[in-house]
């Protein structure tokens, strides 16, 4: 977010998320993380094409080479434990840190605008690349697998057969899933930021919580705490892929979201409101 936006007459919100999506996406790290996990399904296109025939791996590899279209949902499904959290993890533990570690924070809390909507605009950004991020690994996954693969209808998991156009609506609904899915995340990220001045130690600290969270998810002991953790519905899109959609898993995965941004957007508030953090 440039000083010059940040300081004279108070600046519009619209223009606030504009420069700060802007200084974003003009990033090589942003694009080289996008351009990481466009290489994801890249990967899997390719290992399947030239080796169709290996001895062992899942059941998924043979419906690939059957139909191309599975390559998006494939590599949807490989990247959500890891790639996802970690890029995401990236933009929401800089959103605040990032403005401490150059300085540019006592700007932005000096001009002339509140910090609650600092907090939603550098929140905004990182929600928008929550969205990109598993819509890119799905177009990447659409692209290659026309390319590699024939396309067909598609078998859903309930056995019922639709066209590429059905298959692309139910595309369009497994991004929108993925994201919200990772919105929680992103609300821990900017939380974390607003701690410490080393943007990398608010990263680290949030990619990490990402895999502690599955982890503790995967223990049979703790099935109590499970309906409560951040990751415990992130592989519900698999509901979108049944005819009809089921909507339960959504519905529970977007109220548990909900819950995490309202309650790590307001710590980071107080964290950002009540001292004179970094400055």
């Amino acid at each position: 977010m440039s000083q010059a936006e940040t300081t004279g007459t108070r600046v519009r919100p619209l223009a606030l998320l504009g420069s700060e999506l802007g200084l974003l996406f003009r990033r090589r790290r942003t694009w080289a993380m996008l351009a990481a996990l466009a290489l994801v399904p890249v990967l899997i296109g390719v290992a399947v094409r030239f080796r169709p025939n290996a001895e062992s791996g899942p059941p998924f590899l043979t419906a690939i080479s059957e139909n191309g279209l599975f390559v998006s949902f494939t590599a949807l499904t490989v990247s959500v434990p890891l790639f996802l959290p970690l890029t995401v993890g990236v933009v929401a533990g800089d959103t605040i840190a990032g403005e401490a570690s150059l300085g540019t924070l006592r700007y932005l809390l000096v001009a002339p605008t509140t910090r609650v909507r600092v907090l939603l605009v550098k929140y905004a950004a990182a929600a928008v690349f929550a969205i990109a991020a598993p819509l890119v690994v799905l177009l990447a996954g659409i692209a290659v697998g026309a390319l590699l693969f024939p396309i067909r209808d598609v078998t859903l998991l309930s056995g019922v057969t639709v066209d590429a156009g059905g298959f692309a609506v139910r595309c369009a609904l497994l991004v929108v899933y993925v994201a919200v899915s990772l919105l929680g995340l992103s609300a821990i990220g900017l939380f974390l930021s607003t701690l410490t001045t080393v943007p990398v130690g608010a990263m680290a600290a949030t990619i990490v919580l990402a895999a502690a969270s599955q982890i503790l998810d995967s223990l049979p002991q703790l099935d109590w705490l499970h309906p409560w953790l951040f990751s415990h519905w992130w592989f519900g899109f698999a509901d979108f892929l049944r005819e009809p959609i089921v909507w339960d898993s959504f519905q529970s995965n977007a109220l548990l979201q909900l819950g995490y941004v309202a309650l790590f957007g307001a710590l980071a508030y107080g964290r950002l409101s009540t001292k004179d953090i970094l400055t």
